[in-house]
């Protein structure tokens, strides 16, 4: 039976308030309207940003939410005046959105698109359609979306222009890692710090983010890549994607940075910060060589906190910069992404620790919590 113009009922992880574990509850999603497109997920990834949105020291959200932004899946319907997408396709929702016509996707110089540079903070404001509705019910009460996503639900209403189509033989519960940590970590080093052949780098975290940093510096021709985490049990994996270096901060008296001037005669060329913390983009702004050293910032610090740079650092040549979705135009970048991995140019299935069923979010969330993960995915 079609369900095409119809209301659906499925399954969703709602957070009902913040610092709560996510309820999974029967929601309804009603039909795309003007310009939207309404999409089955099949796979979804477990996200540091999702986390993010639910810390009570992190921002006042807007509750209650259905988050996810890292998924993958499959045209269900279309509303009226889509002409790029039709039922069946296979798409990856897109939290960057690439409208194509405003001053910044007209810009080599961004990959940001006015549908998102208007919002105030665009981790946690995009709580409603473009007509600034919602098209989540559950219980009687609207419920909000987020990031243009909201993947954590069996049905998801995107606007057409956070969506783009993928390969058809693409595997969903793979690819979906292209809609947010592979290409935020692989893209902060190819696009944004621009790792040159022969250079030294510094990678801290190793997350899925930081282990597809890993993954760019690697690629870009790097000779020396050092990675900084607190786990160990992440180095081996590390050392397969490409690391020379392995750190454990815990293991030295002097902080992490001295130790890597010391060991690489004065810094590094490149450092690429994936933990979303003041102290340690500090220490990786310090770890770069003077001259020209370049600190590029991937992670979000909760709370808003600034990182305390000295000026005289940026007076003696290095530079700090940051990355948003890895400086990819997403319309454009996603599906050569997803054409690269299915030449196994890159190696997404590294980064995936386990697939669980869609039920057991609150479980993912806690092997992530405990560094148990490199990233969980979720099937439904």
């Amino acid at each position: 039976m079609s369900t095409v113009g119809k209301v659906i009922k499925c399954k969703a992880a709602i957070a009902w308030e913040a610092g709560n574990p996510f309820s999974i509850e029967e929601v309804e999603v009603a039909p795309p309207k003007e310009h939207e497109i309404r999409v089955k997920i099949v796979a979804t990834g477990v996200c540091r940003s999702d986390a993010h949105a639910i810390n009570p020291n992190f921002k006042e959200g807007l509750f209650p939410v259905i988050l996810g932004h890292e998924g993958a899946g499959i045209v269900e319907s279309t509303g009226p005046g889509v002409t790029q997408f039709k039922p069946g396709d296979k798409v990856i929702p897109l939290y960057m959105p690439q409208c194509g016509q405003c001053k910044f996707c007209l810009s080599p110089k961004t990959n940001l698109c006015e549908k998102i540079s208007k919002i105030k903070t665009a981790i946690s404001d995009q709580d409603l359609m473009p007509n600034g509705t919602s098209r989540f019910t559950c219980r009687g009460k609207q419920i909000y979306h987020f990031m243009g996503t909201s993947t954590f639900s069996e049905y998801t209403v995107v606007s057409e222009t956070s969506l783009v189509k993928i390969d058809a033989a693409a595997p969903l519960d793979k690819v979906c890692l292209i809609g947010c940590g592979f290409s935020t970590g692989y893209g902060a080093v190819i696009n944004t710090a621009k790792v040159e052949p022969g250079s030294t780098c510094a990678v801290f975290g190793l997350g899925g983010v930081g282990l597809s940093a890993v993954m760019g510096c690697k690629a870009a021709g790097a000779s020396r890549i050092f990675v900084i985490d607190i786990n160990k049990d992440k180095f081996s994996l590390a050392k397969e994607l490409g690391a020379t270096d392995c750190l454990n901060p815990q293991d030295f008296k002097k902080p992490i940075q001295e130790v890597i001037t010391e060991i690489n005669d004065g810094g590094v060329d490149f450092a690429i910060e994936c933990i979303g913390n003041i102290a340690i983009m500090k220490a990786a702004l310090e770890c770069t060589t003077v001259g020209w050293g370049t600190c590029t910032i991937v992670g979000v610090a909760v709370g808003g906190q600034s990182i305390p740079v000295s000026p005289m650092q940026l007076i003696m040549g290095k530079k700090i910069n940051a990355t948003f979705f890895g400086g990819w135009k997403s319309v454009d970048s996603v599906p050569k992404l997803v054409s690269d991995y299915m030449a196994k140019k890159f190696n997404l299935d590294a980064l995936v620790t386990y697939t669980l069923p869609f039920d057991k979010i609150n479980d993912a969330f806690d092997l992530m919590y405990e560094g148990k993960s490199i990233r969980t995915i979720l099937v439904f």
